[in-house]
Formats: structure tokens, sequence, C-alpha cells
């Protein structure tokens, strides 16, 4: 449940893992390939993953939604993608696990939200960006069962209150990628989550 603060942190950092361990086995040629978010290339992908860690501890600092969004595409790779990106986890994991933290609202562009939800939006984008990148390069993208039934346990009370939401059919689908279809009979829990979030593992 989200309304305890067990665990929280950990998989975050968790999440954080399992992307850099993709984005470790990022080869230079491959920085400009695509990936299942059309509208981003490799580098672009981790940017935005770089940059929203630091968003969020900007907002846990007290920064504004609107600040959110008009810096979310903003370059923080700089010269080292990796580095940038193992720092961001750190910086971020570091902020929430401030006393308080999680207790603290934030003024998330979707929504108001605690410290709490903020940081379980924050692994579940970890996670499914996480596929995005293996996809892009072409590595494995087994997700963390565990990560994935977590989330797949509580996608409801992770976007509740959002005014945009992978689990409201009435979407704008302005932030988040619109199911296509339904997902193929049997289909594992990681398969029926990245089907949720907008993603064909078939393809």
């Amino acid at each position: 449940m989200l309304n305890s603060s067990e665990g929280l942190i950990d998989r975050f950092v968790l999440a954080g893992r399992e992307f850099e361990r993709r984005l470790r086995m990022v080869r230079p040629e491959q920085w400009t390939w695509p990936t299942p978010c059309s509208e981003w290339d490799v580098r672009q992908l981790v940017n935005h993953m770089t940059r929203g860690n630091v968003g969020y501890v900007q907002l846990l600092h007290g920064g504004t939604g609107a600040d959110f969004i008009r810096l979310r595409d903003e370059d923080a790779s700089g010269a080292d993608p990796v580095a940038a990106y193992i720092r961001s986890v750190r910086e971020c994991a570091a902020a929430f696990a401030l006393p308080g933290a999680l207790e603290r609202v934030l003024d998330y562009p979707l929504g108001r939200v605690n410290g709490q939800q903020a940081i379980a939006v924050r692994t579940t984008d970890s996670v499914i960006h996480t596929w995005d990148l293996a996809r892009a390069i072409g590595v494995d993208d087994a997700l963390d069962a565990g990560l994935v039934g977590w989330i797949g346990a509580h996608l409801d009370e992770i976007y509740a209150g959002l005014a945009e939401t992978p689990v409201a059919a009435e979407t704008t689908h302005r932030f988040f990628a619109a199911p296509d279809g339904e997902p193929a009979r049997g289909a594992s829990p990681q398969d029926r989550l990245l089907h949720r979030m907008g993603r064909n593992p078939q393809l």
C-alpha cells in the first residue's frame, strides 16, 4: 500500500539500478537509435530519465509543476550521460529519504501528490523506460519481476487523483501512451503491464 513508506525508496533505487544496467550497454553508435517512445532517440530517452530525477528533487525543494514541464527536455546528461544518470538517481533517492519528504505535498504537474505517491510514480516511469531502452538497443528486456508485480498490484493507487493516468480509459494520452487493443491471452505480468502503459511487447 502507498500509505506505508516501507520499501518505496528501495524500489526506486532498484528501478534505477535496472535502468543503469541497460544504460551501460549502450554503444557509441546507438545514442541516435530510435526507441519505442517515438519522439525520443536513445540519448533523448536517457536525458528524459535523468532530467526527470532532477525535476523530482526540485519539486521536493518547493519547485512548481510549471517549472517541471518547462525544464523537462532541458539537457541534464552533458558529456557523460551514464554518470549524469547515476548521479541523478543517487540525489533523488537521498532527497526522498530526508525527514518528512515522503509526507510533503508536491506541486506535481498532473496534480498535487505527497512524496510517497510521487516516488511511486517515478519508480513506475523508471521501470517502463527500462524496457524502452532495452528494446531500443537490443538487450535483455526482462524487467525485475518484483517491481512488475508491485506496480501491477498498485497501479490504481500509484496514479490516483492525477489529471491524466494510464489506468483511466478517458485519459487524454498527452503524457501516457494509449494501449492498443487487448493484451494477448495468457500474457505474462510484464506484458500485461507494458500493454497497460501503451507498449506492444510483441513487436
